[in-house]
């Protein structure tokens, strides 16, 4: 195995203008470097049940959540390797638990609730998973563009900086081009602040000088809000 399949941290999210953004580059500077991808596309698919039972769970802010999502690089093919992560929450402390499979072995596997032939601990939890909350289906394409830095000298901590978040709940194929509505100003970058334990606190007294707040902003939950909501006030969407 070749990447990280279990991940335990505190992620905090911030909402940066233009500005803040150059300023955290500029304080960055010697303590973090930008991770040997680069600039990278992300793309995901978040399975959730006809009435959206698992964004609107976590909407209402409750000590404990889940979620599952299939996440690629860029766009893939049919025989490339996806990663499935089912992501949950629990006073603050964020467990990720993710394999890497083909995308077609994925999205037959969860979709269409057919069966992971590779067997181990991660998998037997996607299981339960998808048995707890029946009728799982791919609900939203959410993609945006990452910069990912890492600290120059092994301190535990990472910081991700998204921007271009655009979403839409048809045409839900990792296999397709970036299109949809955008979920935030284009002016604004969302920062992921991850970490096992504390904030250092050269960026602490970075957050503080420059009143950069806390943000409960969540991508998958923004695009229901905004769009699959305004949608069901219409009468365009019913829940069963």
């Amino acid at each position: 195995m070749d990447y990280q399949a279990i991940f335990k941290r505190y992620e905090l999210k911030y909402l940066l203008t233009k500005e803040q953004v150059a300023m955290l580059k500029k304080e960055m500077t010697g303590r973090l470097v930008i991770d040997r991808y680069g600039l990278t596309s992300i793309r995901n698919i978040y399975f959730d049940t006809d009435d959206y039972r698992l964004i609107r769970s976590s909407l209402d802010k409750p000590v404990y959540k889940e979620k599952l999502r299939v996440r690629s690089y860029g766009i893939i093919k049919k025989d490339e390797n996806v990663f499935v992560e089912l992501k949950k929450k629990y006073e603050g402390i964020v467990y990720k638990r993710r394999i890497s499979s083909s995308e077609s072995n994925a999205m037959t596997w969860l979709a269409e609730n057919g069966v992971n032939e590779e067997r181990g601990q991660i998998v037997d939890e996607i299981d339960y998973f998808k048995t707890f909350y029946r009728g799982l289906k791919p609900k939203v394409f959410i993609s945006y563009d990452r910069e990912a830095y890492f600290s120059a000298d092994d301190t535990d901590i990472r910081i991700t900086l998204d921007t271009n978040l655009t979403g839409r709940n048809t045409d839900l194929s990792l296999r397709n081009g970036v299109y949809g509505k955008r979920i935030i100003p284009a002016d604004i970058t969302v920062m992921e602040i991850k970490v096992p334990a504390s904030i250092p606190l050269w960026l602490v007294r970075f957050l503080n000088e420059n009143r950069i707040y806390k943000s409960s902003l969540s991508k998958y939950g923004k695009y229901y809000t905004d769009v699959i909501c305004k949608n069901n006030d219409k009468g365009e969407l019913k829940y069963a």
